[in-house]
């Protein structure tokens, strides 16, 4: 059986089987631990829990699904069905099983859900161990994803896990539509923003321009840099996804060359210089693969070369590893207490059993302890949750055809145009090789190179505006071809991956 539950925040979430989350008996655990004693209380959470009476386990949660309350949803129905259903029918993705991921997928199983799946492409290292809880000394150059799969449902009675160890875009975009509620516990701002894409990209909507609700996928995304923090949560269409607040993460780091090349400092100059540099001198046309413990090895043992000639100290095999993946450092009791967030905003999103956060909190706990929620405002100019600019066409209309429309039409004004279909590149201006190779796509009907959908998302970027004013610019159009499919001109998709 399935329930439509609607989201804490007052607006109702896709019908359908959505997920539940953490407020048991973990999530004091997590909150109340610290860094030395993380690892063995989770582990004697977990062992205890496996053998605990249904009745215990469900404790914590039975007094939030069982019972009314002053902040729950309008549609929020109280008793052991809604939970049940939560078991059975919610499916929820974690993305990302490192050290919050452990967390979460720990959280999330002890809170009820029975239906859970993860995906993570890296492997287990040594310098994991100190962490990442779910593995052992003897799990050492195994998957993620496989062996924190297996940890869990070890230890917590009914869980089941599915772990799936590659990269998040080997999955098809059908792949996380199965998911009631996706789940990020990612440390690399590209894959946080991959995933946004894909989500936005199931977005709908109607002829005003408003978010068709069934079509919304919530996200709860989790990230942890030292003894600070973040729990966000992300309602396409309603509240800022990923691109509406990329400006709160920092640039990352960069070195001039000359330094790298003629006055290093420091360990980091050292270890860049043998990635960015050194490694294209001895390798030339190998592309350095940072996820290959070859040629990480290689850039460590060059880095060490390149310190001791300049009398730096402290490269290691760590360092090189952070430098080179910008890998942030991770405490296990900031991952314990931001997954506890992330989980029990899941479950509310699930439940509807509460209101839902609103909808950024930050965690500081380098000087004490510092909490604080802020709401941001969703931008509804955004080029991935917004609803673009809608376009209705002929099958017929080509792709030059398209392109001349563009320099004409008062929402977009655009010259020099290239043009992108999801992962495809329909047409790029520059540089001359790849003009030559998509110019043949200019004659094509744009519906053929769109294959044949009845409608999509098309991203342009190109030159706006006149004269001396043009400047480089990109948007988002929301295509529906006349006469395809039925009931198209209702309802337009908001994205693509």
């Amino acid at each position: 059986m399935q329930r439509k539950i609607q989201a804490p925040d007052y607006h109702p979430l896709p019908s359908g089987p959505l997920p539940s989350v953490p407020v048991t008996v973990g999530c004091r655990s997590l909150v109340s631990s610290n860094c030395n004693t993380q690892c063995n209380s989770d582990r004697e959470l977990l062992m205890a829990d496996a053998t605990a009476p249904q009745s215990s386990r469900s404790r914590d949660l039975d007094k939030l699904l069982l019972r009314p309350g002053h902040l729950v949803g309008p549609t929020f129905e109280p008793g052991t069905e809604l939970r049940d259903d939560l078991q059975e029918y919610a499916r929820i993705l974690v993305v990302g099983a490192g050290g919050l991921g452990c967390e979460l997928l720990k959280d999330l199983a002890l809170s009820g859900f029975r239906n859970l799946e993860v995906i993570d492409m890296d492997r287990i290292e040594v310098s994991n161990l100190n962490r990442q809880f779910l593995f052992r000394l003897e799990d050492v150059g195994k998957p993620k994803a496989e062996v924190a799969a297996k940890r869990v449902m070890e230890r917590v009675t009914g869980v089941n896990i599915v772990p799936h160890f590659c990269r998040i875009e080997e999955k098809e975009l059908e792949f996380y539509t199965e998911f009631s509620i996706i789940v990020l516990g990612l440390d690399s701002i590209e894959a946080r923003s991959y995933i946004n894409e894909v989500v936005c990209g199931f977005l709908e909507f109607d002829n005003n321009d408003k978010a068709v609700e069934e079509s919304m996928k919530p996200m709860v995304d989790g990230g942890t840099e030292g003894f600070k923090g973040h729990a966000r949560v992300i309602l396409p269409g309603i509240t800022p996804c990923f691109e509406c607040t990329i400006w709160l993460f920092p640039p990352q780091v960069k070195f001039p060359l000359c330094t790298l090349a003629e006055t290093p400092r420091t360990a980091p100059h050292c270890i860049e210089y043998a990635h960015l540099m050194k490694w294209g001198e001895v390798h030339p046309g190998k592309t350095f693969d940072p996820d290959d413990p070859e040629h990480m090895q290689w850039v460590y043992l060059e880095a060490v070369k390149r310190a001791e000639a300049f009398g730096i100290p402290g490269v290691t095999y760590t360092l090189t590893q952070g430098v080179v993946k910008n890998i942030i450092p991770a405490i296990a009791s900031t991952n314990a207490i931001i997954s506890a967030a992330c989980a029990l905003e899941t479950l509310k999103i699930a439940s509807g059993c509460s209101k839902t956060l609103s909808n950024y909190l930050t965690y500081n706990g380098v000087e004490g302890l510092h909490t604080k929620a802020t709401e941001f405002v969703k931008d509804n100019d955004c080029p991935v949750c917004g609803p673009g600019i809608f376009m209705e066409l002929d099958t017929c209309l080509t792709l030059k055809m398209l392109m001349e429309q563009l320099e004409d039409h008062p929402k977009v004004l655009m010259s020099r145009v290239s043009v992108k279909y999801q992962s495809k590149t329909l047409y790029m201006q520059s540089p001359p090789e790849l003009e030559a190779l998509t110019q043949s796509n200019l004659s094509v009907p744009l519906f053929n190179l769109m294959d044949k959908s009845p409608k999509g998302i098309v991203h342009v970027t190109g030159l706006a505006g006149k004269g001396d004013t043009r400047q480089s610019c990109s948007k988002k159009l929301r295509v529906v071809f006349k006469g395809v499919g039925v009931g198209i001109t209702d309802t337009d998709m908001a994205g693509g991956a």
